[in-house]
């Protein structure tokens, strides 16, 4: 819903929300226009901790805790495979789960999951039996299908008929478009091939900031994909730490624009996760 490119979000000057039109031919065009109010957003956010990446100075199981404290309002875990579902729920207590990962197979071996590799339609489903399993124990909103390492026409028709099966099982879906930069080889590399291979299906977007801005900018990848995105997740614009001014601004735009999701906070902490927490305030109240 916002246009340009670059690793800072917003050029034009607050206060202003965005207005979407439907032009000719279907498209979705995005424009900037005035807004006589508050810039806060209309309802309240919901900010999620990932605890693959923060809180990295405690087990696993005492990060959940840890994360209420410091201020956000539920997590998200990348693998929550280590443990059984039992350690989770008593670790929880509650505390809401807005999404795990399909397990990505041996990450070490350069694993990355299934969904988009072709001749590996067994070991996709039962990568996805695990993550729903392990989703509806603990009660984790979406699960994020991982496409793995694949290309070409073959890997598409896989991950479109691996995605079909998995609706049929009724669980909130998402899937990711990894920038080419940091997970090459990996098959959803781009928001536009994400948004045609998921049409007609219940599948949302996964928009993360970092690997937006690292294809064609936050901006007008948002423009292309956030009417269907589901599931944001935020870090710095540079080099992935906390976010900062520019990705907070597009954050409270993205709210005031309509999206009504998580956001989620996957970023390396720069000083430790406690110390770089300051900008939940800055979010919530700018």
């Amino acid at each position: 819903m916002m246009s340009g490119n670059g690793p800072h979000v917003l050029s034009q000057p607050c206060p202003c929300v965005w207005a979407e039109f439907r032009a000719r031919r279907g498209t979705s065009v995005a424009i900037f226009v005035p807004f006589r109010g508050s810039l806060r957003y209309p309802v309240r956010m919901h900010i999620a901790a990932n605890i693959t990446w923060l809180f990295t100075e405690a087990p696993m199981l005492d990060r959940p805790a840890q994360a209420m404290a410091a201020g956000f309002d539920g997590i998200e875990v990348l693998f929550p495979y280590d443990h059984p579902a039992s350690d989770w729920q008593s670790a929880l207590q509650g505390i809401p789960v807005a999404l795990v990962n399909t397990p990505p197979g041996d990450w070490a071996a350069g694993d990355r999951g299934w969904a988009a590799v072709p001749g590996a339609h067994s070991l996709f489903r039962e990568s996805f039996g695990q993550a729903l399993d392990m989703a509806q124990a603990i009660g984790a909103e979406r699960i994020h299908v991982l496409a793995g390492n694949a290309v070409g026409p073959r890997a598409e028709a896989t991950f479109r008929d691996n995605l079909e099966w998995a609706c049929t099982h009724g669980h909130p879906l998402t899937v990711e478009p990894l920038n080419p930069r940091d997970m090459p080889g990996y098959f959803l590399n781009a928001y536009d091939l994400a948004l045609r291979l998921t049409e007609g299906l219940p599948v949302a977007v996964q928009f993360d900031t970092w690997h937006a801005g690292a294809m064609g900018g936050v901006a007008a990848e948002w423009a292309l994909a956030g009417a269907r995105s589901g599931h944001v997740q935020i870090a710095g614009s540079v080099a992935r730490n906390e976010p900062d001014d520019g990705i907070l601004r597009f954050t409270r735009q993205a709210v005031a624009g309509g999206y009504t999701g998580w956001i989620a906070a996957e970023y390396r902490p720069a000083a430790g996760t406690a110390a770089g927490t300051g900008w939940l305030d800055r979010l919530r109240n700018p």
